[in-house]
């Protein structure tokens, strides 16, 4: 069952169902404070909802982290383990579009994996393995069309990319005191997405192509 947030159902007149109240309030939580901090009377307060509620839909606080987690992996491995179309004119601009929109509109999901990531917990590493996995496939479809300088490191160009993203994610606290304003806005995301996108264009394919033509 998809987590319904309370915004969310709100802009669209629904009322949330008390599970998808709880999980928004856990998935919260685990952001702000990690799921050991965090307590199911806890969840229970931010959720609106008694102890006894909690309890009973998720039993245990396992249970609930279980069923936040994955929530959190539909919700990033879906839209980016999906293949870029043959007809998409720039394949790195149209991947970094996928993860700017997982970060503005689910952010305390991303704000719950970089904590995952750091704490090296099961659902970090889940994450970065099935990730790893579909850049694999898509950056060796690229070099075999002839997207990429041939001499590229696969593997480093693979994790590069990675680092890129999940690793902004992880030190979003210690970048967001150079900025001014939010990285979760649309400005900073704007500019990090550019900023990535070049260093990846630059660095990786060939010189003088575009992706475009390269395709």
């Amino acid at each position: 069952m998809a987590i319904v947030s309370p915004e969310a159902a709100a802009a669209d007149g629904v009322e949330p169902s008390s599970i998808d109240k709880i999980r928004t309030a856990a998935l919260r939580s685990f952001a702000a404070c990690g799921t050991s901090a965090t307590t199911l009377r806890g969840v229970a307060a931010a959720a609106g909802v008694s102890l006894g509620l909690v309890q009973h839909h998720f039993a245990t606080k396992a249970g609930l982290i279980e069923a936040v987690d994955r929530y959190v992996l539909d919700v990033v491995i879906t839209p980016m383990a999906q293949p870029v179309s043959d007809l998409a004119p720039d394949s790195v601009s149209e991947v970094g579009h996928r993860v700017q929109r997982i970060i503005s509109d689910h952010p305390d999901i991303a704000a719950y994996l970089g904590r995952a990531l750091v704490d090296g917990s099961q659902l970090g590493a889940t994450i970065f393995d099935t990730l790893y996995e579909v850049g694999t496939l898509r950056w060796q479809t690229r070099l075999e069309r002839g997207e990429t300088r041939p001499d590229i490191d696969l593997q480093w160009a693979v994790i590069n990319s990675m680092i890129l993203a999940l690793g902004t994610i992880s030190m979003r606290g210690h970048i967001e005191r150079h900025m001014s304003g939010a990285f979760t806005s649309s400005e900073q995301l704007h500019r990090w997405q550019e900023s990535v996108n070049g260093l990846l264009r630059d660095g990786l394919f060939r010189r003088g192509d575009s992706p475009e033509a390269a395709g």
